[in-house]
């Protein structure tokens, strides 16, 4: 390596790498000082130092650095591989970690700051890697002086450890805790350039165009799904929409629920008969008369649907794997594969307030490690719900290792309160970032909040992004974390006081399922959130109504999977179902190609897995999920559907009728008649995750639409055979209401539903045609003349398209 420079304010310091033969009688005097006892190396003759650095030089996981300040030899620092050195014993080295040792010279005459600033530089200098996301130090436990200059570096005391020459604080430093330091920002003369670039290579014009044709095509198809858009025919076999001096013309197939896929690459944008580039923006702005969007929410949603642009683009130019390769991939490598998002939004990827830095750290299509961050939140003013039959001690020795809670209680004593006082709650990193550590202020400073730092485990996010899977610990729970940050019509908080009864519904909920011999049958089962934890001891609490701010200190632990398969079993969310690769490959396509049974068998089980016991659950037992691709993970065996896991369950699950509850579950009861409970079987299922995979078949030629909607509807009919209290949900009725989730978030993107009357909060328009009511009356019907502007303006009742 050649010689580092870095420019301080005591001077230019260089550093470079040590030659024994010629840096050894300096080196030699320096280590076997008086004064550099902790070094271990008093009373060595200089031929021992020469080989102890001779060992060095020769080691490929260890290097000596001599350090100079403005040319005079000042200090020597060494760097290691904590993997290949006497650490590796102690704790669980990650990646991405260096081992460091600094000795600043011995000499009569000190400088004022010079060890700060050396010990500055030698950190700036371990971090130039940017595969270095952490330093390790063992000083000895009597060194005092060097705990001080760690701590003021960031460093945090991991464990006390016992190596063969001293007791040492085995101490870390992430790269972030560094910047942030007392060290890094107390320094008068700022000479470090800011923090690097974020990556922006997948904004490329050939790629953000692409995301632009699809965006718009989606939103072209949705809206018009809506009925806020009515395309018209045009002579050549097209369809036209018209906005002003704007006109769009694409071609589209069209399926049953009047579902539109529009073709991105046929869309052409012309003024005033002039050609125009594509652009999703632009598709919004033209068309906001049609839209409804208020004129002062017109720039957030754009906001939104740039950040859905950005996401895209991100997604296929990162793309890993194709669908043919995901057949064969695990639950993660699956889970950051997706590309689309919610099926039916249009702007539903916003994350407002994630910069790009946090889209490539915290977002699930990134990838990457996360290491969650530990508060302590005061008992009086916290809260923690517990499952029935867990309790506390079970909850934190499952989720933390021993010497985890023995560092956490020891940040405690330091602080001087007692450990048994407090709650330890999990944090996303960027919300520590952003909130605890500014917006509750008052609450760190006087101790209700006490931060402890992290832990070894590393999570990785899930598609609702706020949920992480402990990707070292399988076994362990998935963590659901407040995150304050605008997506898809919602600030993504967790209200504590909401929560208190989050375990007492999973568990009644998994009773409930766990007792039905029906929903055992169809592999139908729930992940718990076992339990739920709030600090309500802010300012904002004491506001007395409900705000996002009540929402921002709040965590839940739900079930993983992992340890409840079989074997042979692998997993998937129901979003796979959905996907397609940046080529156009459906992973559903592939998945069926793989098993070792044909299409039609293959979506009769898939239904059986996914349909049948949603059905039951709300024609047996009035209880209503919120099925959509995200909240539903598949059980495959041989690449087919055997059954499922629903999560999500505190929030989203209903109990719609009068029937007796427990008093702790009552929140979740809302009365409806049963036209409007099958709703949340025929809007939530057929139009929003049904109607997505029958146009994937399709396109793919795997079947027609009359064929899959056939299968559908004998699910229904034969559930209902076998239970006939589930007849009267009338699913197979002719028509349905039409509730659109675009109008919702048009109407309101900062909060499209009211949290205290969602029911009322819905927007309907008109019915759609059922395909289930006669199914087997399109399969008479061609693809190419299904595909007919002439033709659909014909059959619209059939096809349940729109009159052109």
């Amino acid at each position: 390596m050649s010689t580092w420079h870095f420019l301080s304010p005591i001077g230019r310091i260089t550093i470079e790498p040590v030659v024994p033969q010629e840096h050894i009688a300096l080196l030699h005097a320096w280590v076997t000082h008086p004064r550099s006892s902790f070094w271990g190396m008093q009373g060595l003759s200089l031929e021992q130092s020469r080989a102890a650095f001779d060992e060095i030089d020769a080691d490929p996981h260890h290097a000596a650095w001599l350090g100079r300040v403005d040319g005079e030899p000042t200090f020597l620092t060494e760097t290691y591989d904590p993997a290949h050195s006497a650490l590796a014993a102690h704790y669980r080295v990650e990646p991405g970690q260096l081992g460091m040792h600094v000795l600043v010279a011995p000499t009569d005459t000190p400088v004022h700051g010079l060890t700060s600033q050396v010990f500055r530089a030698v950190m700036h200098f371990c971090f130039r890697d940017p595969e270095i996301t952490q330093v390790v130090v063992e000083p000895d436990v009597r060194n005092h002086a060097i705990h001080a200059k760690n701590a003021a570096a960031g460093f945090v005391v991991d464990r006390r450890i016992a190596l063969a020459d001293k007791e040492a604080l085995l101490s870390l430093c992430t790269v972030e805790a560094f910047a942030g330091s007392e060290l890094e920002r107390g320094t008068a003369v700022s000479i470090v350039e800011g923090p690097p670039s974020p990556d922006v290579a997948h904004l490329e014009p050939e790629v953000m165009a692409r995301a632009h044709r699809h965006v718009a095509a989606k939103a072209i198809g949705e809206f018009t799904h809506e009925r806020l858009l009515t395309p018209e025919p045009t002579a050549d076999g097209r369809w036209t929409i018209t906005a002003g001096t704007a006109r769009y013309t694409f071609a589209a197939t069209r399926h049953a629920l009047e579902h539109w896929r529009v073709d991105p690459a046929s869309i052409e944008r012309t003024v005033d008969g002039e050609a125009t580039e594509v652009d999703a923006l632009t598709v919004v702005s033209d068309l906001h008369e049609d839209l409804g969007i208020p004129d002062h929410l017109r720039s957030t949603y754009l906001e939104e649907l740039s950040g859905t642009l950005a996401g895209l683009a991100f997604k296929w130019h990162h793309e890993r794997r194709t669908s043919r390769e995901l057949v064969h991939a695990d639950f993660q490598t699956i889970e950051a594969a997706m590309t689309e998002g919610h099926p039916a939004f249009v702007a539903n990827n916003g994350r407002i307030g994630f910069s790009a830095t946090d889209h490539a750290a915290y977002s699930p299509e990134a990838g990457a490690d996360v290491r969650l961050v530990w508060v302590a939140v005061r008992r009086s003013v916290a809260h923690l719900s517990l499952a029935d039959g867990l309790s506390e001690e079970d909850l934190y020795g499952g989720e933390l290792d021993r010497t985890d809670r023995e560092r956490f209680s020891l940040r405690l004593e330091a602080k001087g309160v007692d450990p048994a006082d407090y709650l330890l709650m999990p944090v996303h990193p960027w919300q520590w970032d952003h909130k605890l550590a500014v917006t509750f202020a008052a609450d760190l400073a006087r101790l209700d909040v006490v931060h402890l730092g992290t832990t070894s485990d590393r999570y990785r996010a899930q598609q609702s992004i706020r949920t992480f899977f402990n990707h070292d610990r399988p076994e362990r729970h998935y963590v659901k974390t407040a995150l304050a940050i605008q997506n898809m019509g919602f600030l993504r908080g967790l209200s504590p006081t909401y929560m208190t009864a989050t375990p007492a519904i999973n568990d009644w909920v998994a009773q409930v399922v766990a007792g039905d011999p029906e929903l055992a049958d169809c592999g139908f089962r729930v992940l718990r959130e076992v339990a739920a934890i709030g600090y309500t001891g802010d300012a904002y609490h004491q506001l007395g109504a409900p705000n996002p701010h009540t929402k921002m200190v709040a965590a839940l632990w739900r079930e993983s999977p992992v340890p409840k398969l079989a074997a042979g079993e692998r997993l998937q969310s129901l979003t796979g179902l959905l996907h397609r690769d940046a080529d156009g490959g459906a992973l559903l396509t592939e998945l069926i190609a793989a098993s070792p049974i044909g299409a039609t068998e293959w979506v009769r089980r898939m239904l059986r897995a996914y349909l049948r016991p949603v059905v039951h659950c709300l024609g047996v037992h009035d209880l209503a999920f919120m099925p959509h691709g995200e909240n539903v993970i598949l059980v495959l065996e041989d690449h087919v559907p055997t059954g499922v896991f629903m999560k999500d369950i505190g929030e989203e699950v209903v109990v719609m009728s009068d029937r007796p509850l427990p008093a702790a579950v009552e929140r979740i009861r809302h009365v409806l008649d049963p036209r409007v409970q099958s709703l949340s079987v025929l809007t939530d299922v057929l139009d929003g995750v049904l109607r997505f995979v029958a146009e994937i078949l399709a396109d793919d030629e795997v079947m027609t639409g009359g064929e899959f909607w056939t299968l559908v509807a004998d699910c229904v009919s034969e559930h209902a055979a076998d239970h006939p209290r589930a007849a009267r949900l009338d699913l197979l009725r002719e028509s349905f209401e039409h509730s659109c989730l675009n109008r919702l978030q048009l109407r309101n993107t900062l909060q499209m539903v009211d949290l205290t009357d969602p029911e009322g909060s819905l927007i309907r328009v008109g019915d759609l045609a059922n395909p289930l009511h006669c199914p087997r009356a399109m399969q008479t019907c061609s693809t190419a003349h299904l595909h007919s502007p002439r033709a659909m303006q014909g059959m619209g009742a059939a096809e349940g398209g729109v009159a052109g």
